[in-house]
Order: C-alpha cells, then sequence, then structure tokens
C-alpha cells in the first residue's frame, strides 16, 4: 500500500483525489480522520474518496459519482446485470396440498333393528360398491313377525289394495330396514323369512368396515361408511402472508406428480375459518370432479391460483436488497452503480413488480449488489480493487485456475484465501498478506495481518511468497468488535504445485 500523507485534505500518493474520512472494511461504519492502523482489525484503514469516479481533486462536499468498477473487479466479484423488463402479472399465487375425499358424500350403514350379520358381500376397507348393491345379509327375528303381520292382513277378503292398514303394516317393515323389493316379494311369493339385505345407498368405495360375518348388531350400530369419490376435495395449504389475497370463486389449476402432463381446473369453494396453529397456514378448499378415478385420496397436489393479469415494470428478485425500512436495487448508469430506492407489488416465477424507482430498459445488478450497497465501506474497497498491484495479478493468475491437490484438504471446512506473504514476524506469530477475495467470507481483496495459530508454520516463508491459507473464527476480545479470524493453516502455493506434478490425471 503506498505511503499516504495529507495536505489540505487531498491525498499524496500521485491519486490527487480528495478523501472525505478513512475506514476499515471490516467495520465500515466506523470513520477516522485520519490515516493509520485499524483498531479493530491488523491492517491499514482504507481511504474513502469524495468523488471514487474521478480522478480530478474534488471539493469533499461534492457527491459521488456512484460505485466505479473497472470490468477486471466486476468480474471478480461476479458482478451480473439485467434490464428492467415489462412483464404480466396478476393475483397468482403457488400452493401446495392434499386429495381428500369429499366428507359430504360420506354414507353411514347402519341397521334400525338388532340382529346377526349372516352374510357380507364386501369384506374390506376400500373394496368398490355400486348404488343399490346387497353389501349385508342380517338375520333379525323381529323383522319376521312384521312380515307375518303384512302377510296375513294380505290374505283377508274384502280389503282394497290401499287399505290403510295394509299400508300402515307395508311402511312398518320399510322403517324396519326391508327393500320394496324385498317387501313386493312377500305379496308375490306368500312366503316370509328373518333375513332381509343391507343395500348400499351410494357407489363408491369402503372406507369404514366396522362388522364381519357372525357378527351380533345392535340398534345404531354403524356396519360400514361408504364414500363417494366421483368429486372430491384438493385441500391446499396458503401461508399466513398470502392469506388475504384468496377469496371465493378465485380460479385454480391443480397439477399431481402422477400426471404431470394433466391440469385439473377448479374454483376455491372454501376458505376455512381457523388457520393452522402448527404450520401458520389458512386451509382452502376446491371441488374437482372425479369421474376418471384419477384422483386419490392422500394424493400430493401442487395448486396455482390465477386471478385477473395486468402488464407492469419487473426485475429479477434477487435483485432486490431488503433493508428492513427499505427496498433497493443497483443500478448501472454511465457514471457508475448507484442504489435506487423502488416500491414493489406482487411476485410470480422469480419476478417482483415494480410500482416506483425503475423506468424500463435500465440495468440492475442481479448478482454482487450487497457489495456494491455497502456504501459506507464498498467505494474505497472497490476503487482499491480496480486499483490492485498488477504484478500480484500477474504472479496470481498461474496458480488462481489450478486446483488443489490433497495436501489441503485439511483446509476443505474452513474459508479459505491466496496471496502473497507482505511481512512474517515469527516471534510474535504474526503475518501480513496481500490476499485475493475471499468468497466465503465476502471479504475483497485487500492487505491485512492475521495471527497464526502454530508459529512454527512461518518458518518456512519469507516476503513475497505465494501462500495458501485456512482461516478459523475466533471469538474477539470485546463484544462490541467484530468477528475476528486466526489463520490455522498455511503453506506455499509453489510446494502445491510442485507436487500436483507428479500426480496422475
Amino acid at each position: 500500500m503506498p505511503s499516504q500523507s495529507i495536505a489540505n485534505g487531498v491525498v499524496q500518493d500521485g491519486s490527487g483525489k480528495t478523501v472525505k474520512y478513512w475506514y476499515d472494511p471490516m467495520v465500515p461504519a466506523q470513520k477516522f480522520d485520519k490515516p493509520g492502523k485499524s483498531p479493530f482489525m491488523d491492517m491499514q484503514l482504507e481511504p474513502k474518496y469524495a468523488n471514487s469516479g474521478s480522478g480530478n481533486v474534488q471539493d469533499a462536499t461534492t457527491e459521488d459519482a456512484g460505485v466505479v468498477i473497472s470490468s477486471q473487479t466486476a468480474q471478480n466479484l461476479g458482478i451480473r446485470l439485467e434490464k428492467v423488463e415489462t412483464k404480466s402479472f396478476g393475483e397468482s399465487l403457488s400452493a401446495v396440498g392434499r386429495i381428500a375425499p369429499d366428507e359430504r358424500r360420506f354414507y353411514a350403514v347402519q341397521t334400525r333393528i338388532p340382529g346377526f350379520v349372516e352374510r357380507l358381500s364386501v369384506r374390506a376397507v376400500g373394496d368398490p360398491v355400486v348404488k343399490g348393491q346387497k353389501i349385508a345379509e342380517i338375520y333379525a327375528p323381529e323383522i319376521l313377525a312384521a312380515q307375518q303381520e303384512y302377510l296375513a292382513l294380505l290374505t283377508l277378503k274384502n280389503i282394497d289394495a290401499d287399505n290403510t292398514l295394509q299400508l300402515a303394516s307395508r311402511n312398518r317393515l320399510r322403517l324396519l330396514g326391508m327393500s320394496e323389493n324385498e317387501i313386493a316379494a312377500i305379496s308375490i311369493t306368500g312366503k316370509v323369512s328373518p333375513r332381509f339385505g343391507i343395500y348400499a345407498p351410494a357407489s363408491g368405495v369402503l372406507t369404514e368396515l366396522g362388522v364381519r360375518e357372525g357378527g351380533q348388531i345392535m340398534v345404531g350400530n354403524a356396519l360400514m361408511q361408504i364414500s363417494d369419490l366421483s368429486q372430491v376435495w384438493v385441500i391446499a395449504e396458503i401461508p399466513e402472508r398470502d392469506a388475504a389475497r384468496l377469496k371465493l370463486g378465485l380460479a385454480a389449476e391443480v397439477q399431481l406428480q402422477s400426471l404431470p402432463n394433466e391440469v385439473f381446473k377448479g374454483k376455491v369453494g372454501y376458505l376455512y375459518p381457523m388457520l393452522n396453529d402448527t404450520s401458520r397456514t389458512l386451509q382452502v378448499r376446491i371441488e374437482l370432479p372425479n369421474k376418471a378415478n384419477h384422483l386419490r385420496p392422500g394424493m400430493y397436489a401442487n395448486i396455482s391460483f390465477t386471478g385477473q393479469t395486468h402488464e407492469a415494470l419487473s426485475v429479477s428478485s434477487e435483485s432486490i436488497i431488503a433493508t428492513g425500512k427499505r427496498k433497493i436495487v443497483i443500478v448501472k448508469e454511465a457514471n457508475g452503480y448507484h442504489p435506487a430506492e423502488i416500491e414493489t407489488g406482487q411476485e410470480h416465477d422469480n419476478r417482483t413488480e415494480i410500482l416506483k424507482g425503475l423506468n424500463e430498459g435500465e440495468e440492475v445488478v442481479t448478482s454482487g449488489q450487497f457489495l456494491i450497497d455497502s456504501e459506507a465501506s464498498l467505494s474505497g474497497v472497490l476503487a482499491r480493487l480496480s486499483q490492485q498491484d498488477k504484478a500480484m495479478n500477474h504472479n496470481m493468475h498461474e496458480m488462481s485456475g489450478k486446483p488443489i491437490n490433497a495436501q489441503a484438504t485439511s483446509l476443505e471446512k474452513m474459508p479459505q484465501g491466496r496471496g502473497k506473504v507482505v511481512e512474517v514476524d515469527t516471534k510474535s506469530g504474526k503475518i501480513i498478506l496481500s490476499h485475493e477475495p475471499i468468497a466465503a467470507l465476502a471479504w475483497p481483496a485487500m492487505t491485512m495481518g492475521f495471527k497464526v495459530k502454530d508459529s512454527k508454520q512461518l518458518d518456512m516463508l519469507k516476503i513475497g511468497d505465494l501462500v495458501i491459507f485456512g482461516l478459523k473464527a475466533v471469538v474477539p476480545e470485546k463484544a462490541d468488535m467484530p468477528k475476528q479470524y486466526i489463520i490455522e493453516h498455511v503453506e506455499k502455493a509453489q510446494a502445491i504445485q510442485g507436487d500436483m506434478s507428479g500426480a496422475k490425471p
């Protein structure tokens, strides 16, 4: 780092720029009125220029022209751009859910008199049934007496077919559970039986079976339950934050993993009044016809709700920086990168609607914007990045494109860096490195000092050596200080490259 002196507020290092203040890139909020060593980290303070985009001397009160970054630095930081575009937005919302039986199509099968189950035609839950199918035969002595009474009334002479006594007796048999066909058979054959059938009230599948052949049944006992699956429910789970966007009648499209190319269309039929305390979601019910029986209860479903659409400006959602009080994007302009405060609307398919703050065709940063947004520090850091020692870049070029062999596996689980030795002190166990950007810690390239865990590792190092090192976080001395790191492992880069020359491909 070139030496600096101050004369009338101008840095005397050949840059000819006005310095507003000095700062530690690791603690950018703290400002200093003169250069020197950082009280937080073992590194020199960096200058914050009044105009990082100009090489001319400017008054310290002049506003910055934006963060100016060279193409090489932009590549190192992984900065990507995209244009503000017009896209379609609507009341769209995606959710997950499950298929469930229509609870209004459950049918309970019971008997109205005590008896015994003599025969079952359905024997397991899941068995299909058809409406009117005889599903059980019941032996009930009580019904025998009612049949005999009805038969006696039929054989009496001089009584019309619609005689009140006959009708009352016929209704009694019906109320006891006999079907119209069974009652008519008594009139035709003149025979009675203590057995009568139980018939399916609807088509569907058996969802409950509470009896077995030979078992005794009492009045009111549930023999079985049938679920009609010709129509099913889709129960969607909507996050609490999106609950207000839903309304009855909103169109919905349902897709299943088993039928990825088929879309089932329906509408919101019911919004449940209570929120799920565990998942913090609101349940929404969609009714779908199921004539082909493709929709099976228990299946998972992906649901898309759609309303009216409109055209609006949009940017990639990843380009937006939410600070808690505002939302901003970094806009590329002719004189640098500038933050722009925006108002956002809906989000769909990783695109966010822009209500205010941008114009169509403007370029915004989609990757690396968090570095640029650090206005208190990054202007100085990026300026220094763009003015890095070219000799350092040249020396690092060869090793930057080569992988590290097995000797470096000890560094795999810790943040790693590459750099050049600026100063080494074996007695104190400290080293000053001019290192490349460290992506794992979001550090830009800088010159800073580190304490080495094992000072013996410094014995083989000298100024100018290219090294690879691994960092380990340690508890800072004071609670208000930033997280600090020590070097856990350091070794010459040339040694590793030399070992690789004999490695098998």
